[in-house]
């Protein structure tokens, strides 16, 4: 029988609209036209500028170089104020963002260029000769633009470009800041593309939609507290999961973006103290610099700056300090297939009273499900049932909801597994605690079997990262000729500081059951992602190749 609540109640445009953060940026500028909307060292754009020129940009595409819905766009930019424009430019005309990761070798981007079909690619001058590179392996044979950053002050490097080259002001300047950009023709069509790793075998594109884009913007602002007006420093590359969703975030809160083309530790103390900024994001890895840089860099805050980390849970050394430094750190946790963070360390009053041991342990788990998250559960991945809510049973962390991806571009495969069963598997191993806590034990890849029993890389890390001396540490599994494996530890020393396997052998005997202690521990430096991730897989094969 038909509700009569449904009957005569038709959508039409006057009642529903496509949801999409394009929109955000609208309203800030017709309300707010005067706020300043992006700082970059001594530039400041007001939101009505910021708009304007996010409009000439879709001008120019759509009208000067025939780019419309479904197409696709490529940037390889810094964190800048075109990566900015970009953000909304691209899609206002309704082609598809595909920002990629300014660390990666020329065949990787050029398969990224082949597999999105870019049919204009934006460059920063400093990238230029590694898209040259790129694009000479490439079949695709995009229009090439290069953005010349005034904070970029190495000389220009000379090279033959394949093809005209135009200026990214000249492509601004083709446009109509008055244009009359395109909304959606429905809030499930794809706002943008991004690659995951590809370190076990080629990157999938990852395809994100308008409506879980317009949903996380704004699951970041109430998950952060994000007041009117806050400063919001880019520690965090934009590149990375669209940044988080924080480039539509800030023009929903009327925000402003500080720009900060390098991470260095006396332009993030000298941005945090001169701009106000209010709140940042980064991995662990940026709060080591921050607070290991010299006291004559580093600047007194008068307030508290909210800061934000994904990837492993901070060390608890690191906790303290950031904390006398005047930082309130959160733990959050996502994947680029979930638009970035998508589940928060939603922190209790009362837990800030108990002693640093037990806030550390608290600390150490990754939350609950954001505000537009329908569901989140670790679920045994064989009968498809949540595990009991023990906090020692694993079982693969999933996900399901608005902001999750559409799926894999061109590759149904990869799409059907990642969402069998109606979830969205993860890879990730955890444990569900009593009050509803997630928490990571590792990748599913990561376990290490040894004599039938899974060892936890996280907690041999998490033990590691205990004494006083370790800076960094990452283990993986090692052959062993009796058990199979066992684990391998490669760590980092803080500067000045003097530790040898033994000693380190000895704190984790006194720590973890004894099957559990490295069979070997490697000093060395450890190689992360241009987000601050270690690459567990260039250890694997460092340990393989050495037949350790």
């Amino acid at each position: 029988m038909t509700s009569p609540y449904n009957v005569d109640l038709d959508r039409n445009p006057a009642n529903f609209q496509p949801l999409t953060p394009l929109t955000f940026l609208e309203r800030a500028a017709s309300v707010f036209p005067d706020h300043i909307a992006i700082v970059h060292s001594s530039l400041r754009r007001n939101y009505a500028d910021f708009y304007a020129r996010s409009r000439q940009l879709a001008s120019s595409l759509s009208r000067q170089h025939g780019i419309g819905r479904g197409d696709t766009v490529s940037v390889l930019l810094a964190n800048t104020p075109a990566m900015l424009e970009c953000h909304y430019g691209v899609p206002m005309c309704g082609a598809v963002l595909h920002s990629i990761n300014t660390r990666l070798d020329a065949a990787i981007i050029a398969f990224q260029l082949d597999h999105a079909g870019a049919k204009l690619v934006i460059v920063d001058r400093e990238f230029m000769p590694l898209m040259q590179e790129a694009l000479a392996l490439a079949q695709v044979r995009p229009v090439l633009v290069q953005y010349d950053d005034p904070e970029y002050s190495e000389p220009g490097h000379s090279f033959d470009v394949l093809g005209d080259l135009l200026d990214y002001e000249d492509l601004l300047a083709q446009g109509d800041e008055r244009f009359d950009w395109l909304m959606p023709e429905d809030e499930w069509d794809a706002i943008s593309i991004n690659y995951t790793s590809g370190t076990t075998g080629d990157p999938k594109g990852v395809v994100s939609h308008h409506r879980g884009a317009y949903l996380l913007a704004q699951g970041n602002a109430l998950t952060t507290s994000m007041g009117k007006h806050s400063v919001y420093l880019w520690t965090l590359p934009m590149f990375h999961c669209n940044g988080w969703c924080f480039p539509w975030t800030l023009s929903a809160i009327i925000g402003t973006h500080v720009c900060l083309r390098q991470v260095r530790a006396d332009q993030i103390w000298n941005s945090l103290a001169e701009n106000e900024v209010t709140h940042l994001c980064g991995a662990p890895i940026v709060m080591s610099l921050m607070i290991s840089a010299p006291e004559n860099v580093k600047r007194d805050l008068n307030r508290k700056v909210q800061f934000f980390t994904a990837a492993s849970p901070p060390p608890q050394k690191v906790l303290a300090d950031m904390n006398s430094a005047g930082f309130e750190v959160t733990h959050l946790y996502g994947l680029t297939e979930t638009y970035g963070p998508a589940v928060v360390n939603d922190w209790h009053r009362e837990w800030s009273d108990l002693p640093l041991d037990e806030q550390a342990a608290f600390k150490a788990r990754q939350g609950v499900r954001y505000l537009p998250l329908e569901q989140l559960e670790v679920i045994d991945p064989e009968s498809m049932k949540p595990v009991p809510r023990d906090g020692e049973t694993m079982g693969e962390v999933m996900f399901r909801g608005n902001v999750v991806m559409k799926g894999y571009f061109l590759n149904p495969k990869a799409t059907q597994e990642a969402s069998a069963g109606g979830w969205f598997h993860s890879g990730d191993l955890g444990v569900m605690h009593p009050d509803g806590y997630i928490q990571l034990k590792d990748r599913s890849k990561d376990i290490i079997i040894s004599g039938g029993e899974n060892i936890s890389s996280i907690e041999v890390e998490e033990i590691l990262y205990r004494h006083p001396a370790v800076s960094v540490a990452a283990v993986v599994a090692m052959p062993h000729e009796k058990w199979g494996e066992t684990p391998c530890a490669f760590v980092e020393l803080v500067s000045g500081q003097n530790l040898d396997s033994g000693a380190l052998r000895d704190w984790c005997r006194e720590h973890l059951a004894a099957y559990k202690v490295p069979g070997k521990f490697i000093f060395t430096s450890i190689p992360r992602t241009s987000t601050g991730k270690i690459q567990k897989f260039i250890l694997r094969k460092q340990v393989a190749d050495a037949g350790v």
